[in-house]
């Protein structure tokens, strides 16, 4: 996978403390990582990086849309999503990315690729069971759904309070005379 150039981020020039970069994340960002689960996707990551003397702390945030289908209707709808995760940057001899909670550049490194730790951080925001807003307050109005009513059976109202048999009526009084 090619790098993204604009989720580089160069630290080698900046001065020690906080540091904010933003990245606006749209479907051609996931098409890199092969990802096709959204239709469509409009995001804004916000990293804030702090430049210590020996490592960096990146804070990341993310807050936006995404286009997804329902998993119990098909119908395709804007599930709000936003997250944060925390990522720590080391100094060692080699790249190593081994641990979840930091990774370590070379010496010699003068930028860091965020661009797998952002896709990481909005695909586990996804819930994994996504459900249209519309299907939880009944509100949904589908032709699946207008076409499931026409051909559905008509319903025949019966008598709820059916006569029942006397003999079980007879059982039932012994029971409540026990109590």
């Amino acid at each position: 996978m090619n790098n993204l150039k604009e989720f580089l981020i160069q630290f080698s020039g900046l001065k020690l403390g906080k540091h904010q970069f933003e990245f606006q994340v749209d479907n051609t960002f996931f098409t890199h990582f092969e990802y096709d689960e959204f239709n469509n996707s409009d995001l804004k990551v916000i990293a804030i990086l702090e430049k210590k003397s020996n490592m960096l702390e990146i804070n990341f945030s993310h807050k936006g849309t995404v286009n997804v289908p329902c998993d119990l209707t098909n119908e395709d709808f804007d599930l709000p999503v936003k997250g944060k995760m925390k990522l720590i940057v080391r100094f060692g001899e080699e790249f190593n990315d081994d641990n979840d909670e930091f990774i370590i550049l070379p010496h010699e490194e003068f930028q860091v690729d965020v661009s797998q730790y952002i896709y990481e951080m909005i695909v586990l925001s996804i819930p994994s069971k996504r459900i249209h807003p519309g299907v939880k307050d009944g509100t949904l109005q589908t032709e699946a759904l207008k076409n499931l009513e026409k051909f559905s059976p008509a319903e025949t109202k019966e008598k709820e309070t059916e006569e029942i048999d006397p003999r079980w009526e007879g059982l039932k009084k012994l029971l409540t005379d026990k109590k």
